[in-house]
């Protein structure tokens, strides 16, 4: 399974860069004027899973090797970005290729951090990002049409494809994203080949300020967060200056640190459940001496899809599935125990798997 990404976008100076910094420690440029970040700055980021510590310690696994997840920080957009404005097409060329976006919007008031409006308004921000992405689209679909018009005579195939195309034009020319664009089943292998910004989804990202912690909730998070459910997104409140200091201690002092400003966790971990949840993802875990590892599929995935995430040869050879909850594999001390308690299931290929699931693939 490819390396899932997620794009990190917002205006210029609400705390893009400053939080790429903090959840990579990629040290990618952060300074306070527009335009600072041109080429994407690319961080792959451990989803930190403390169910790999309970494992790797009952199997006195060698090593620990958590599931990752890359995140790409696109340079600040800007009005008008869609013509070409900030270098926006290069820019709106990186969002393509991502799986997801986490838009980062400024929820805080700070006299010292320029914005490039002038103002704090964070529902217009959003809405000047959602424009640009979705006027894009709209120029997409327009230049498709008007190469496959040219293409299209003589040629019957490309007559169902034109006439998705001039629907997606009318859809998009309503101000609607492609995330509500309803396609029948025919038309919906024809939308395979195309990446449409407005279609992916969305993680609100409010950056806070530390005066409102450890809640995280000002009026400006209360407008974002009622904005987002009607788009059916949600919001993630990250104090950008907090995680940026947190980057710099141990685990350990991570959480000291936590704990004395009345947080449970990260920032990171916050945004990276949340990424997961809105990708349709799961983690399932295997454990041995050699490692104790994390591997994430989309739900709904059958036993012997998840074995070729770990390598095809185990999907070819595919036996059974051992099985056991981690639950069961910690209250019983490891496999073992699990087994004797009759809490270790043997699964066929067609089994669904959970999220939690302790898996040992037998294979020829």
């Amino acid at each position: 399974m490819r390396q899932l990404a997620c794009g990190i976008v917002g205006l210029p100076n609400v705390g893009k860069s400053t939080l790429f910094n903090a959840l990579t420690r990629a040290g990618a440029a952060s300074s306070n004027y527009p335009f600072c970040t041109i080429d994407p700055n690319v961080g792959v980021v451990d989803v930190f899973d403390r169910r790999l510590g309970v494992l790797a310690e009952l199997s006195n696994s060698e090593r620990i090797v958590f599931a990752t997840m890359r995140f790409v920080d696109i340079a600040g957009l800007v009005k008008g970005a869609s013509e070409g404005a900030g270098l926006g097409n290069q820019f709106l060329s990186h969002i393509r290729e991502v799986d997801a976006i986490a838009h980062v919007v400024r929820c805080f008031e700070d006299e010292k951090v320029i914005h490039v409006e002038g103002r704090i308004h964070p529902l217009e921000d959003v809405k000047t990002i959602n424009l640009e992405l979705l006027l894009a689209d709209l120029q997409m679909v327009l230049n498709i049409k008007g190469r496959l018009e040219k293409q299209a005579k003589g040629k019957k195939e490309l007559t169902s494809t034109l006439a998705l195309l001039e629907k997606i034009h009318q859809h998009l020319d309503r101000g609607n994203p492609m995330r509500t664009f309803k396609a029948t089943e025919e038309e919906a292998p024809l939308l395979k080949g195309y990446s449409f910004l407005t279609q992916k989804k969305i993680i609100y990202v409010a950056n806070v300020s530390e005066h409102d912690l450890p809640e995280m909730e000002n009026v400006y998070v209360q407008q974002l967060r009622a904005y987002a459910e009607e788009e059916g997104h949600v919001v993630v409140p990250i104090c950008g200056k907090i995680e940026a200091e947190l980057a710099e201690l141990d685990l350990n002092e991570q959480q000291d640190f936590l704990t004395s400003l009345g947080l449970e966790e990260r920032g990171l971990d916050r945004l990276i459940k949340a990424s997961f949840q809105l990708l349709g993802l799961i983690t399932f875990l295997t454990t041995g001496e050699m490692e104790s590892r994390a591997w994430p599929i989309p739900r709904g995935t059958k036993a012997v899809d998840a074995a070729e995430v770990i390598h095809t040869d185990i999907k070819r050879g595919f036996i059974r599935a051992e099985v056991a909850s981690y639950q069961d594999m910690v209250h019983f001390k490891g496999r073992l125990g699990a087994k004797e308690a009759g809490k270790l299931r043997s699964e066929g290929r067609d089994y669904i798997v959970q999220d939690g699931d302790v898996i040992l693939f037998l294979h020829n």
